[in-house]
């Protein structure tokens, strides 16, 4: 037994133990073990952030830029010079073909994007005043429905009680 315990390096608990010709991760890549101090860190490049945004941000391209690069293509003679331009500028093909038709309806005018959604209603000058009017007037009516309530709610307590109720408001409903 002692054969096979001499050949066991023993090492403090939750230390990987490692074989003759196995090498650390800093014996690995030219660095001291431990890190020593004063040693620079070892440069590593900066990666883009991987993660993805919640929401999209979609492109947006200023008519002047639109109509540079369509000039720059209409100038392209060469077999695939028009696709470096489209992978330099990071464009597809259904761009220039948009961008070509928006200038044929168009010119400038036609290249400005365009705001997207639903278009606004066109509202009548008096339609607000119509809509203020009418909140009003429901307001009103609730604040009538509750002061009957109340006038009704009174005389029966009036008849429960036994007192006598004013004979002008009476008369003056009818």
């Amino acid at each position: 037994m002692e054969h096979n315990s001499s050949k066991q390096k023993r090492s403090s608990p939750g230390v990987p133990q490692r074989s003759s010709d196995e090498r650390s991760e800093a014996e690995r890549s030219g660095g001291t073990p431990g890190g020593a101090a004063g040693a620079p860190p070892p440069r590593v490049p900066v990666r883009p952030d991987p993660e993805v945004p919640e929401k999209a941000q979609r492109r947006q391209y200023t008519a002047e830029y639109k109509l540079r690069i369509l000039a720059e293509v209409e100038r392209a003679t060469e077999p695939g010079e028009i696709g470096q331009i489209l992978r330099r500028e990071g464009l597809y093909s259904s761009h220039l073909i948009t961008w070509r038709r928006q200038r044929h309806e168009g010119a400038l005018s036609g290249l400005e994007p365009k705001k997207r959604g639903r278009k606004p209603k066109e509202t009548h000058p008096l339609a607000r005043k119509l809509a203020e009017a009418e909140a009003k007037n429901r307001k009103l009516e609730k604040r009538l429905q509750e002061a009957q309530i109340i006038i009704e709610f009174q005389k029966k307590v009036a008849d429960v009680l036994g007192i006598p109720l004013n004979r002008r408001e009476s008369e003056e409903r009818d």
